[in-house]
């Protein structure tokens, strides 16, 4: 434990100086032994919880080349803390899943549509995110997927557009912002018009892990119908 902890408090001085991102090397070279202190810096707060969530993405990619299975086991456990049988309690898991998918092209290959599930409410059994603040950040992580790897784009785009109607309205803006990610497309025009004019009041949170920007879902839409994404393309 206090090795842990010493380890621990290291990690945390490097992603919370403003040069974290060049530290993120040294930080996946220690392979999985950073991997639990990683983890444990997903329940923080939303700069440092997506820092943590990047180096987690380098250092499990590291890791794959080394030890695939090792790196496939990451994610299972990550996804088990979003499902049911967990007690949904995946706090800052979405955003891991998203950027170790975005940095590992081949485990992006097997689990993206995963990923891309937990915004598909099937109505049964499924991997659906049915905790509102949670799926916020599946919004969002998938958004920063995208960006990343924008050949799975318009696989998911429909989900997107549909997310737009979510019963919860900052989704609804996490949703209009992961569009902005992609092409324009004129499918996506009606829904995104609607949401831009309905006056949403919620707080959507965006960071880069550098910038930190609060916006209403309707100005999320409005930046996406302009092509303006904030913190974005």
């Amino acid at each position: 434990m206090p090795r842990f902890r010493s380890q621990k408090n290291q990690l945390r001085a490097l992603l919370e100086t403003p040069q974290w991102r060049d530290n993120l090397e040294s930080i996946a070279a220690d392979g999985i032994s950073s991997v639990g202190p990683l983890m444990s810096f997903l329940l923080y707060e939303p700069v440092l919880r997506l820092r943590a969530a990047i180096a987690l993405g380098l250092t499990t990619s590291k890791i794959h080349a080394e030890k695939p299975e090792m790196a496939r086991d990451i994610l299972r456990r990550l996804n088990w803390r979003l499902s049911e049988e967990s007690g949904n309690i995946g706090w800052g898991v979405p955003e891991a899943v998203g950027e170790i998918l975005a940095q590992c092209p081949p485990l992006a290959k097997d689990f993206h549509r995963i990923f891309f599930s937990t915004i598909l409410d099937l109505g049964f059994d499924d991997n659906y995110v049915d905790n509102d603040v949670l799926r916020r950040s599946c919004y969002f992580a998938i958004g920063r997927f995208i960006k990343a790897c924008p050949q799975y784009g318009e696989e998911i785009r429909p989900l997107l557009r549909k997310g737009l109607q979510d019963s919860d309205a900052a989704c609804c803006g996490f949703a209009a912002w992961a569009l902005g990610m992609l092409p324009p497309d004129l499918n996506d025009s009606v829904a995104l018009r609607q949401l831009a004019q309905k006056g949403e009041e919620a707080s959507c949170l965006l960071t880069d892990g550098d910038q930190v920007v609060v916006c209403t879902p309707s100005e999320l839409a409005e930046d996406t119908l302009h092509g303006t994404p904030r913190i974005g393309r």
